[in-house]
């Protein structure tokens, strides 16, 4: 059943999805990889999307695509298929990079892309539980094979944990309302789909709420999706791992979708940036310079033309950090 769903997703999403700000994040990570045996982390591989326009353009780099997904992997595995060695798939979560890069046996690559949040293929299969367009399993995970699903936090957090879930990873307004009324309809039946959610968040989100911001589940499973994949807990160990591993002239690349993931991406990539001497010093005393410098002014957004083809563009932040001066704890190219 699932490879089916992999397959009719595979031939359909393949003419139709163009990864977000394509053509920037290549530009972005092309001046990193246009050299010999250059190697690229794709941290979040998806489909495939992002990996095939650097194999197809950049000649002779390598990618690592990482997943958690198996689902995605397989994809991509078939996507890719055509470059032969030039890539290879992992089974991991982005927080594990480190780990991945020593056992393919390097020390340093010279890009890491991350393009967070959930992919159109895990929102497309409905047995994930992702959507809330139609009744589905409440699962949720990105990686079936492990954690708690979503069913698991509706039916055993206590009320305060899930206001607060809902209201910082959902920014939901009505978080407490919701979260009373979710530990109350588990008292008759447990939660298992995601049909009888969204009918809760019907009636528990005024009508005038729900006339805007979307469909008024958004909010929620949006922060059930990010609890369960511990999403913000990942990022903020893969961030100061991938500027572990890119040597000098090595570059990140992060597309952002949730005002939480870009400030952890800002807040790692300024403190990297930042000068560390006396503001009125007037030199920089020689091996005081920040090994890192940003690429990108702020985050970058998606142009209004793309965004009115493809409305996941709206949310991205896009940002990228270069290294600049080897790490002190080694050898860096």
């Amino acid at each position: 059943m699932e490879s089916d769903a992999i397959e009719r997703w595979s031939r359909v999403e393949r003419q139709q999805h163009v990864p977000v700000m394509l053509d920037r994040v290549v530009a972005l990570l092309t001046p990193a990889l246009d050299h010999d045996a250059a190697v690229m982390v794709d941290a979040t591989t998806g489909h495939g999307g992002h990996t095939a326009a650097v194999l197809e353009r950049i000649p002779g780099v390598r990618v690592i695509g990482i997943d958690r997904d198996p689902s995605a992997l397989a994809l991509a595995g078939e996507r890719l298929a055509g470059f032969g060695e030039r890539w290879v798939g992992v089974h991991a979560v982005y927080d594990e990079l480190l780990d991945v890069l020593a056992g393919q046996g390097l020390s340093h690559v010279d890009a890491v892309l991350f393009d967070l949040g959930v992919s159109s293929m895990q929102l497309d299969q409905r047995e994930r539980g992702f959507a809330y367009a139609e009744d589905a399993p409440l699962d949720m995970r990105m990686d079936p094979s492990r954690g708690m699903t979503a069913a698991d936090v509706l039916n055993t957090y206590p009320v305060g944990e899930l206001t607060r879930i809902l209201r910082e990873y959902g920014e939901e307004r009505f978080a407490a309302k919701i979260a009373r009324a979710i530990v109350r309809a588990r008292e008759t039946e447990p939660w298992s789909t995601s049909g009888r959610l969204v009918e809760l968040l019907y009636a528990e989100i005024p009508a005038p709420a729900r006339r805007s911001g979307g469909h008024p589940a958004k909010r929620t499973f949006q922060a059930l999706r990010m609890e369960v994949n511990d999403e913000l807990g990942a990022l903020r160990a893969a961030l100061p791992a991938s500027l572990e591993a890119i040597g000098v002239g090595g570059r990140v690349v992060v597309e952002s979708y949730h005002s939480l993931e870009d400030r952890l991406v800002k807040q790692a990539f300024g403190a990297a940036t930042r000068l560390d001497v006396p503001p009125d010093l007037p030199f920089v005393p020689a091996g005081m310079e920040p090994a890192f410098r940003l690429v990108t002014r702020g985050a970058e957004q998606a142009s209004a033309d793309e965004t009115a083809q493809n409305p996941r563009a709206a949310s991205v932040r896009l940002r990228a950090i270069e290294r600049v001066t080897a790490s002190t704890g080694g050898d860096q190219r």
